[in-house]
Order: structure tokens, then C-alpha cells, then sequence
């Protein structure tokens, strides 16, 4: 690692130009650039989420005090005038590609989930951000409210985003669910918000898997009852066959039921599925496994700018969600590949410390906590993501 190269020039390294002008190239990002390029402000708006930035005031004035590294970040001067026009014109699209690139890199060498089976788990939620009305009046989806919904897919090998989709507030899960890619083998697992019995059906036929609460109001026969009583938290292992007027026309083929209760939140659900092979126990921990979306939602709104935007227009908006997703990508990324025991929250806590700090990140990472022993280390060599 070069003696002048900053913290955050060695996270920028983690992103090869020459893909990241793929996309500016593919958009016409740069058509009419004037001198500030999409680089410039990718870095920019990377810089204000890492920093934990709350406006564009704040981003021109964090890099203005830094200019001196400016050269290996490949970038010149940023104004926050500049920096507005850009985001509200600059297709974020950009973005949104150089998100699924680096993606596909992350998904070249991911872990396993942590089940016996082979088959891919994913699990489907999505999180409304609350919008003002009066300041992003295209986001409008009730009669005094505004907002925006992220839908995700979640990958259990290593619980990152293997889909995500952005759409207004209105826009019903079901509806975003149908455009979500599945595959033969898939195993999806979501609440019971995303029941739909035709999906099921379709589900069925296809070869995908899906565990999910039942409604309490089903209606259904049961054909078959397991016997259950090796298993301690299990109350019954049914197959059954919907009954309802709509539901038994929608889905003909056979279910099965399974009820589990959790001995840490005292609570006991009926779990409804299409797979008949594993254990009842495999159903209840695959189902509690979903929690980890609800982890991913969490940390995204307590670490990254996604409730709270620098610029009103939708293009400025998308841009920086999307910005915000490869954030998290990055600083995945860096936990996953450290020695040492690091989240995306607790890197958060200290990385807007080091953006300009000429210290190897690595080195970094990979010393033993306590942090203020980790803070000081001598230079070395890094190693490339892409």
C-alpha cells in the first residue's frame, strides 16, 4: 500500500474504474458532466454515508478539509450546488448496476447458510421509509402521507441482498414479490403478508419451496397427521389440503402444517409449507431464521442514509438508496473478510474516524479488539476485492 493512500482511497479500490465506467457509459452519466464526473460524485455521496454525513453542506465541507487527498481519490473539488445538480439529474441507474456488479462478486465466493440442505434460502420482506408529503410530493400513497418501500431477497449464505427493488409506497408486496427471480430448488421464506395460494400453486409446479405462516382464518382438511412426539417444541406435523371456496381452486395441491413454539419468545405459530422431507424441527428453524432480514432492515436505518435524503427529487432519492446499498455491501464485505469479530454497525462506529487516516485497512481490521489497541498499526500491503 502506497504511504498516501487513505483509508478511504483503499475502500474506493474495492470498486475497479474500469467497471464502474461500464455503467457511466451504458447511462451517458458523464454526457454532461462539465467537469464533475459521476466518479466525483459517487465518491462524494459514498463519503457523506460513510461519514454519517446530514446534508450536502456537510459532504462539501469533509472533503474541502481533506483536498489534499483528493489526487488518489481521483477526484477535484466538490461543491454542494454541483453535487445537487448532479444527483437530481445523473441517472441513478449508474448505481443501481454498479450495486448488482459488485453483487455478483460478493456471490462468486459467498459462505453456506447454515442448514444441511443444499438447496439456496432466501428470505422476502420489505421496509417503508416515511417520506413528507409536502417535500416529495411523487411519493405520495396516502391522503397525508409519503414514502417509499425497499423490497429485498435476502441470501441466507452470508445474509446479503441478492435482489432488491425500490418502489412508491403503494406498490402492495404481492405485486413486487412476482418480479422477484426464483429457480427450481429456491427455498423462499416470508410472513404471512406475502400468502397468495395462486403463487403457491405456481410454486408448487415449478419446484420452488416456500415456508410461511398460515392465516388463522384458513380453511383446510387435513389428510395426514405425523407423529411428532420425538421432537420437544413441536405440536403436530399435518398434511392438508386447502378447502376454502377460493383457496382449495387456487391451490389444489397438498401442504403440510407444522406448529412450533419458540421456549425464548414463549410464542407458538402454525408454519405452512410445500416441502415434505425435512423434519418439522428443519421447518421451525428455517422460519426462525427469517429473522435475519428484520437484522438487515435494522441495520441499513440505524447506519446508512436511507431515512433521511439530501436531495427531493426521485432520481436524487433512488441514487442515494442505492449508494446506501453498496455502502453496506462494502462494509459487509470487510467484516465477512476480518480475523477479527466486526459488524456493519461497529464498523460504522469507527470508519468515518479513519476515512483520511493513511493507515492499512487490513492491518486494521484483522488486530483484536479492543478498538483503541486496533487504531494504530504500521503500513502494509492490501489486497483488491475486484
Amino acid at each position: 500500500m502506497s504511504h498516501h493512500t487513505t483509508t478511504f482511497g483503499q475502500l474506493l479500490q474495492l470498486i475497479t474504474r474500469h467497471e464502474f465506467e461500464k455503467w457511466v457509459k451504458k447511462h451517458r452519466g458523464d454526457a454532461y458532466s462539465k467537469g464533475f464526473s459521476c466518479w466525483s460524485q459517487f465518491t462524494a455521496m459514498l463519503f457523506g454515508q460513510l461519514s454519517s454525513q446530514k446534508g450536502l453542506r456537510g459532504i462539501e465541507s469533509g472533503l474541502s478539509m481533506n483536498k489534499n487527498n483528493f489526487y488518489h481519490l481521483g477526484i477535484g473539488k466538490v461543491k454542494r450546488s454541483t453535487l445537487s445538480y448532479a444527483n437530481n439529474n445523473r441517472p441513478h441507474q449508474i448505481y443501481q448496476d454498479l450495486f448488482y456488479s459488485i453483487l455478483g462478486r460478493l456471490h462468486g465466493d459467498k459462505k453456506k447458510h447454515k442448514f444441511k440442505f443444499k438447496n439456496p434460502l432466501y428470505s422476502i420482506d420489505a421496509s417503508t421509509i416515511d417520506l413528507c408529503l409536502n417535500i416529495f410530493p411523487w411519493a405520495n400513497f396516502r391522503q397525508n402521507k409519503a414514502g417509499i418501500k425497499l423490497h429485498v431477497k435476502l441470501d441466507h449464505s452470508g445474509y446479503i441482498p441478492s435482489f432488491v427493488s425500490v418502489t412508491d409506497a403503494k406498490v402492495h408486496e404481492m405485486n413486487a414479490i412476482r418480479e422477484i427471480p426464483k429457480k427450481k430448488g429456491d427455498i423462499f421464506v416470508f410472513d404471512r403478508g406475502y400468502n397468495d395460494y395462486k403463487e403457491f400453486s405456481k410454486y408448487c409446479k415449478e419446484g420452488i419451496y416456500f415456508v410461511t405462516r398460515i392465516k388463522k382464518n384458513a380453511v383446510y382438511q387435513v389428510l395426514k397427521e405425523c407423529n411428532v412426539e420425538k421432537y420437544e417444541d413441536i405440536g403436530f406435523d399435518k398434511y392438508i389440503k386447502m378447502t376454502g371456496m377460493k383457496t382449495g381452486k387456487e391451490c389444489p395441491q397438498r401442504l403440510r402444517i407444522v406448529e412450533s413454539y419458540d421456549p425464548e419468545t414463549e410464542n407458538t405459530i402454525v408454519l405452512l409449507t410445500n416441502h415434505f422431507s425435512w423434519s418439522p424441527e428443519t421447518i421451525a428453524g428455517i422460519y426462525k431464521d427469517r429473522w435475519q432480514i428484520e437484522i438487515f432492515f435494522k441495520t441499513i436505518k440505524q447506519n446508512l442514509k436511507i431515512k433521511s435524503f439530501f436531495g427531493t427529487s426521485k432520481n436524487a432519492v433512488l441514487m442515494q438508496i442505492w449508494i446506501a446499498m453498496i455502502s453496506f455491501l462494502l462494509l459487509k464485505y470487510l467484516s465477512d473478510s476480518s480475523s477479527s469479530v466486526w459488524t456493519v454497525g461497529s464498523l460504522m462506529a469507527v470508519i468515518p474516524i479513519l476515512l483520511f487516516m493513511k493507515k492499512d485497512i487490513w492491518l486494521w481490521l484483522n488486530k483484536p479488539k479492543p478498538m483503541a489497541e486496533s487504531m494504530f498499526f504500521s503500513d502494509g500491503q492490501m489486497g483488491l476485492f475486484l
